[in-house]
């Protein structure tokens, strides 16, 4: 029996511990000021795990 290969969804992407750790930072309010790297970084992570592209035409 061949294995069945693509087709389905692809495995989730995880974030790394670095930026979940400044998540979690910045959501507890630990990190009450974050640096724009550390925006960058949070907002790249979370963005590179959707999974629709593009922008909604929800209006």
């Amino acid at each position: 029996m061949p294995m069945k290969t693509g087709g389905g969804k692809p495995p989730p992407k995880q974030t790394g511990p670095k930026v979940s750790t400044v998540a979690s930072g910045i959501l507890s309010g630990k990190i009450a000021n974050p640096t724009k790297v550390q925006i960058k970084a949070v907002a790249a992570s979370a963005l590179s795990q959707d999974q629709t592209k593009g922008q909604s035409k929800n209006k």
